[in-house]
């Protein structure tokens, strides 16, 4: 696994937070999922990412 820091408003990390709780995530685990759907409807639109 490698790690990602990111930059992120306070405001925003403090909403982040509020969506985690309601699903029963953790932050780093709600963010995993939104980055694998967005590599999905990238790769529906536009195929599959060969690495």
């Amino acid at each position: 696994m490698k790690s990602l820091s990111i930059r992120i408003d306070e405001e925003l990390l403090h909403k982040l937070y509020i969506v985690t709780d309601y699903e029963g995530r953790s932050a780093n685990s709600q963010i995993l999922i939104l980055i694998r759907k967005c590599v999905e409807e990238y790769e529906a639109r536009h195929g599959k990412i060969e690495l």
